[in-house]
């Protein structure tokens, strides 16, 4: 990470004072509020409400809804970033948002639960895409902000982990009750309560001085030259295609079960395949967070999970059944949660300078959710017309793969 020249404010100093567990306890349960609004909704809610508002044509609705929502996360993500690095609040940079964002995305949820009409399930859940990635902006860009780089590994896995965890509560959540519109709701009350601690001891910095507003220096900012920033840009890039492989895999999970699988009960299988990710995700997250920290290395971690969830890709393609889809859960859990951590930790020290974090951090995450936009233009018409689930698999896993061996290109980072 490039130093601010001369004298830094202390919200733009490298943090150099250890984080205590139940801070960083805080930080990650408000990620998993967010990923819960997201993950529970996308892995079950959706998909029930698609098949329920267009039943002819639940596939196309289910990737025009969460692609439209999916495109305003590209956007909402750096430019609520950029604002947070600009905030002035007596209560720090991030908090504002970290509250916007739960009570705007509740607000999203709440009309999803109602909405009988395609054009409702666009309008709630393209709330709950802005104002959750302005509560993600902010939550993610408090790591670096207080988080000396010696920690990052460790702390980092736990925040990586909360999508994990997030899905698993999210999965729950729907999946306990009789129709989507409890689920909804549940979802929403779990997002307001999950921002309560960290509200209560967030000791968010407060930035001292704006730096001036001039809207074409402003504009230009969301631009990281791969040029002059050539290890963002790896960066970048890797975690794009990361993602990609990624809701290649997951996106149509629902739908697999259902209509390759054969499971008579969709919802509950996503739910038990969801555990046992998140469980072999937590494992690994954490203990190769650790390993990744003490040996100061991350690339080569990143590049064998690249492999190790390929191999969950081929499993999938290769054997649709139940004993099939719960192996291709165990062996892509183990491979996510190693990425996760390290990757994010990696991340963190390829960021241009302190005093943009959070809108680096945004456009980092566009390698989040532009994926999400073409993975359903992506995969609609391989499940429908060009090979089905197999075909969408192999494409996953390549995808992966080549994600892995072009992390070795960054060059500043072991």
């Amino acid at each position: 990470m490039i130093p601010e020249p001369g004298v830094v404010p202390s919200a733009l100093a490298e943090p150099t004072e250890r984080v205590r567990p139940g801070w960083t306890a805080a930080v990650v349960l408000a990620n998993i509020g967010v990923f819960a609004a997201w993950l529970g909704p996308i892995q079950v809610l959706l998909a029930q409400q698609s098949e329920a508002v267009a039943p002819g044509n639940k596939e196309f609705v289910f990737g025009l809804v969460t692609g439209v929502g999916a495109a305003v996360s590209v956007v909402a993500n750096p430019a609520f970033g950029a604002i947070s690095d600009r905030t002035m609040s007596r209560f720090g940079r991030r908090v504002p948002w970290i509250v916007a964002g739960a009570v705007g995305g509740a607000a999203g949820l709440f009309i999803l639960s109602g909405a009988r009409l395609v054009g409702l399930m666009i309008l709630g859940w393209c709330l709950v895409q802005l104002f959750g990635n302005a509560l993600l902006a902010a939550a993610t860009a408090v790591v670096p902000d207080r988080v000396p780089v010696a920690q990052r590994g460790v702390v980092g896995g736990w925040v990586a982990i909360s999508q994990v965890l997030g899905a698993l509560v999210g999965t729950a959540l729907a999946a306990s009750f009789g129709n989507y519109t409890l689920g909804y709701v549940a979802c929403a009350a779990f997002l307001l309560l999950s921002v309560v601690p960290y509200l209560l001891r967030s000791r968010d910095t407060r930035l001292v001085e704006r730096p001036p507003f001039v809207l074409t220096e402003f504009l230009k900012g969301f631009w990281i030259s791969p040029r002059r920033y050539p290890d963002f840009g790896w960066a970048w890039l890797t975690r794009f295609l990361f993602n990609v492989g990624n809701a290649l895999g997951t996106l149509y999970l629902f739908y697999y079960l259902q209509d390759q699988v054969g499971v008579a009960d969709a919802d509950t299988g996503v739910l038990i395949l969801t555990a046992i990710y998140s469980v072999c995700v937590l494992v690994t997250a954490i203990s190769f967070g650790r390993w990744s920290d003490r040996s100061a290395r991350r690339k080569v971690f990143v590049t064998a999970s690249g492999w190790v969830m390929a191999a969950a890709g081929v499993i999938l393609a290769a054997w649709p059944t139940w004993p099939g889809a719960i192996l291709g859960a165990i062996v892509l859990g183990s491979g996510f949660g190693v990425y996760l951590s390290v990757d994010f930790a990696l991340l963190t020290e390829v960021l241009p300078n302190a005093r943009d974090r959070a809108k680096d951090l945004g456009v980092i995450n566009i390698a989040n959710s532009l994926p999400q936009v073409l993975a359903p233009v992506i995969a609609a018409p391989i499940v429908k017309h060009l090979g089905g689930y197999p075909v969408l698999y192999l494409l996953a896993s390549a995808v992966t793969v080549l994600a892995g061996v072009l992390v070795t290109r960054i060059r500043s980072v072991s």
